[in-house]
């Protein structure tokens, strides 16, 4: 089954989005040509339109024409830690390599912690972390407390340079949805990997993740996802913070974070979206989904149709299967 989805980034004027087991994914690029998308959802989008969840949750408006608090440049979620009037602080800047908890708070132009968000897609505050050589994922699910101080378990494999993304949208009248990013740094000997070759499967857990379609800069285009196990088609695919998938896309060389949540349809085993490339370039996408109780993440290489000949190659890695790829931890 098809479904449409629209793609949101969080910062800016992007449309699209590009947000576990620990799997290991490989990459793709364009593979197919893109059927018309027929939804969209963040207020950080190219395309005016309106997104809905399997659960019936709406999306977000998106474009300048529908969101009249968004900043006049295009400038891609992610790439600032301040933004609109609010600040990602990081209480724990310098995280050790192996599992260590992370803490942090959204402050507002005051210096105040910010402690009322708007619910979406089933969280007050979406946080993803990465690493700069984009080999490793993290999608968590961190806990606020009173004074609006957010706590989380993470797992980093190495030492190396690592982004957080605080994905939010603050109570406040108005407010729109915000992406704000902070680096973070893993001491000790760090050797960064190359990035996962571009090839059309990713397989995780059992599982078989095929992607299909372009992505294409300053053009909306239909990423679809077909998850199989065993050969077999997986229909039964399970919501995950209402929907049947979600897809992080971050661009290499800056992890310009994109967000994309499906529209309408499931469950399976296609899951469809909407998704506006900011710029030519290579980007890592991570798709997660849900089957028989526990959340997977799916991860690929893809060069937009722009930068094909001219981007620089993603490299194999040696060995195969050796990217950290996802992983999800809920406090």
């Amino acid at each position: 089954m098809n479904t449409g989805v629209k793609i949101t980034a969080y910062a800016a004027a992007l449309a699209a989005t590009f947000g576990a087991a620990y799997g290991v994914g490989t990459g793709v690029g364009p593979v197919e040509e893109p059927k018309k998308a027929e939804h969209g959802e963040h207020a950080n989008a190219p395309t005016p339109s309106k997104s809905a969840a399997p659960d019936g949750h709406a999306g977000h408006e998106e474009g300048a024409a529908t969101d009249k608090t968004a900043p006049a440049a295009d400038i891609p979620g992610g790439l600032q830690v301040s933004e609109g009037g609010y600040t990602l602080a990081m209480e724990t800047p310098v995280p050790t390599a192996g599992k260590s908890v992370l803490k942090f708070s959204i402050k507002d132009a005051t210096g105040k912690k910010v402690t009322a968000f708007t619910t979406e897609h089933g969280k007050e505050l979406h946080f993803i972390v990465a690493s700069r050589d984009l080999n490793t994922f993290r999608h968590l699910h961190p806990v606020k407390a009173a004074d609006g101080t957010w706590t989380t378990p993470v797992d980093l494999p190495a030492a190396g340079g690592y982004k957080a993304f605080a994905d939010f949208k603050p109570a406040a009248p108005g407010a729109r949805g915000i992406t704000l990013g902070a680096d973070l740094s893993v001491p000790g000997a760090y050797t960064p990997k190359p990035l996962p070759a571009v090839t059309p499967a990713s397989t995780v857990d059992g599982y078989q993740v095929r992607l299909g379609g372009t992505l294409n800069p300053g053009k909306a285009g239909e990423l679809r996802l077909t998850v199989t196990k065993a050969g077999k088609p997986v229909t039964d695919l399970e919501p995950y913070l209402g929907a049947y998938g979600h897809l992080v896309a971050l661009r290499d060389g800056d992890l310009a974070y994109l967000h994309v949540h499906p529209n309408e349809g499931g469950p399976g085993p296609d899951v469809s979206f909407t998704a506006t490339a900011p710029s030519a370039g290579t980007y890592r996408l991570f798709l997660d989904f849900q089957h028989e109780g526990k959340v997977r993440t799916a991860a690929f290489t893809v060069t937009t149709g722009g930068a094909t000949a001219g981007a620089k190659a993603p490299v194999p890695a040696a060995g195969g299967a050796t990217h950290d790829a996802g992983g999800h931890a809920h406090g």
